[in-house]
């Protein structure tokens, strides 16, 4: 670990000299790219250095204890600071084993995030309306922007189905761990007896994928243009701007119909086709590799029962990780962090696993 530590801070201390290159400074591309590549090195390169400093320190404290071994009172003083300073290190040790793990090149990625309502018809398209509401209040905490893609409103409230997009660094980090079934457990608002109703919705969450991630050929694909519709069916406008687009050799569809403008649903509709492909491309390239997880972590299908929310107990819970809160409105109003903190911990640690057997 150490030679590779070492390794990485030379490769920063080298792009510190590229980057006050004349050469570089007058390339964009090179520039960008040893920006990005920098600022990716510079968390673990600090805590290298501190990790670093703290050995030197406690090399120090424990040659002091032999010299003053006769001082009683220094020996309690050096004993209590080489406990502080071994806790110390051994977190930093923690810390840069995290950072050193292979890192999933989708984490900074915008995401396609794709919600519909499942078992339970009214009630299901209501609480998909709660997720997305969910959702976008985490986005907008986080200073993420969202836009949407698609959406088929309930008549009651709610969404049958949205897709819509959250913009913003790390958004895939955070949002990669909702993939799933979501299950809501309350009394629906129709119901005379009181009577708990379960309703489910499911989650997909796709990075956004760029042209030099997926070529869309246009021989591959089926573009088809009409009027775009709302709710109950009446006509948003009069002309043909709403798009669908058939991926030929997968039979992928997607429509768009957010925008007026039929170039812009076209763009749209695009983006989202790329992300599915991108996402169906690389489900099938970790075919095998999951495969040999499954035992361990789960499938990480999304048909999977992730989470419930029960109304009647104000309790959120994710089963992947027997983390139970007694925060549900808040955590309906946005509130997320704990327990993607929570789930981003165990996945790191399960990685730790994996690299010690």
């Amino acid at each position: 670990m150490l030679e590779r530590l070492a390794t990485l801070e030379d490769r920063y201390q080298q792009l510190n000299e590229l980057l006050s290159d004349p050469e570089v400074i007058s390339n964009p591309n090179k520039l960008r790219e040893y920006s990005k590549e920098q600022a990716d090195l510079e968390e673990t390169v600090t805590t290298y250095r501190s990790y670093r400093s703290t050995i030197e320190e406690l090399n120090d404290a424990k040659e002091m204890l032999e010299e003053d071994a006769d001082d009683d009172e220094m020996v309690e003083m050096i004993k209590a600071e080489i406990e502080e300073l071994t806790e110390r290190r051994d977190q930093l040790e923690e810390k840069l084993k995290v950072l050193l793990l292979p890192k999933d090149p989708n984490d900074d990625k915008n995401v396609v995030m794709e919600i519909r309502a499942a078992a339970g018809g009214d009630e299901a398209a209501l609480f998909a309306g709660d997720l997305y509401r969910m959702y976008t209040r985490y986005a907008e905490a986080n200073g993420w922007k969202t836009e949407v893609i698609e959406a088929h409103a309930s008549e009651i409230g709610g969404y049958k189905e949205i897709v819509f997009m959250i913009n913003g660094k790390g958004a895939y980090s955070k949002l990669k761990f909702e993939n799933g079934a979501h299950r809501v457990q309350r009394v629906p608002e129709t119901e005379a007896s009181g009577r708990v109703h379960t309703s489910t919705a499911t989650v997909a969450v796709l990075p956004e994928a760029e042209e030099v991630d997926v070529e869309i050929r246009n021989e591959d694909i089926k573009i088809d243009t009409y009027r775009a519709s709302g709710a109950g069916g009446q006509h948003v406008n009069m002309t043909d701007s709403a798009v669908r687009i058939t991926h030929l050799p997968t039979g992928i569809v997607v429509s768009c119909q957010d925008e007026k403008s039929q170039i812009k649903n076209r763009e749209k509709a695009l983006k989202v086709l790329r992300a599915r492909l991108y996402d169906k491309y690389e489900q099938e390239a970790k075919a095998e590799y999951d495969e040999t997880r499954k035992s361990a972590v789960g499938t990480g299908d999304r048909s999977e029962r992730i989470r419930t929310y029960n109304f009647p107990q104000g309790r959120v819970t994710d089963h992947r990780i027997s983390l139970t809160l007694q925060k549900l409105e808040q955590i309906l109003d946005g509130e997320l962090d704990e327990i993607i903190d929570a789930l981003l911990l165990d996945d790191q640690t399960k990685k730790l696993q994996q690299i010690g057997e």
